[in-house]
């Protein structure tokens, strides 16, 4: 098993992480959270020389989904796994929501669905763990490499912040929950990777989150 390596692509107008993760032996990789500016995200995969096998969602929102269905298109067809069936009332207003902001988007049909306790994605020998989430949005999801103490969580957790819930959908004690119960016992040395802005490490948010005080 090679080494993990990955890029972040910053997209949309929301400057959302747009990850694209790959084995540096196999060259397997995944993308996570096409949100939009898909030219951009095949252009890092070049780069990268991955070979892209599936693309992950973390939720539905569209800065995180809607360059999802052009992506699949454009990597001729591979698997879109995630996030939770609770979100797919987002995944299937895409194209709605795209038109509020002014983006042309598709609604996208996940090949799979995640569930939490025991369920898992690979990029070829790389295990991620999912978790549900729930708070930010209903069907939320992170993943969790155990074995590269790394993370994804999407827009639960950030570096001195945490997911908004001002939505219809949205619920603060499930969000705050989420992280207390599920993330912050992952282990202080865990890193993780955001939906925006920097990263940051579950200790650092544990001892300095004002909003985990």
């Amino acid at each position: 098993m090679g080494q993990l390596r990955g890029t972040i692509i910053p997209v949309t107008p929301f400057q959302q992480n747009c990850a694209v993760l790959w084995d540096d032996g196999s060259k397997q990789g995944v993308v996570v959270d096409p949100g939009g500016d898909v030219d951009r995200i095949l252009a890092a995969i070049g780069e990268a020389g991955a070979e892209v096998e599936r693309i992950w969602l973390t939720h539905g929102h569209l800065d995180h989904a809607g360059g999802a269905a052009d992506l699949q298109e454009a990597l001729h067809g591979v698997p879109v796994e995630g996030p939770d069936q609770r979100d797919e009332f987002l995944l299937q207003g895409l194209e709605e929501q795209g038109r509020n902001f002014g983006f042309a988007m598709r609604d996208v049909a996940p090949d799979r669905w995640l569930r939490d306790e025991g369920d898992a994605v690979t990029l070829g020998e790389h295990r991620f763990d999912v978790l549900h989430c729930p708070g930010h949005t209903p069907g939320h999801v992170a993943f969790v490499n155990h074995a590269a103490r790394f993370a994804l969580v999407g827009d639960v957790l950030f570096q001195g912040s945490i997911g908004r819930t001002d939505f219809p959908y949205g619920d603060h004690a499930a969000l705050i929950r989420a992280i207390t119960e599920k993330l912050l016992p992952l282990g202080d040395d865990v890193s993780f990777l955001c939906g925006h802005g920097p990263g940051s490490t579950i200790g650092t948010e544990r001892h300095s989150n004002p909003f985990l005080r």
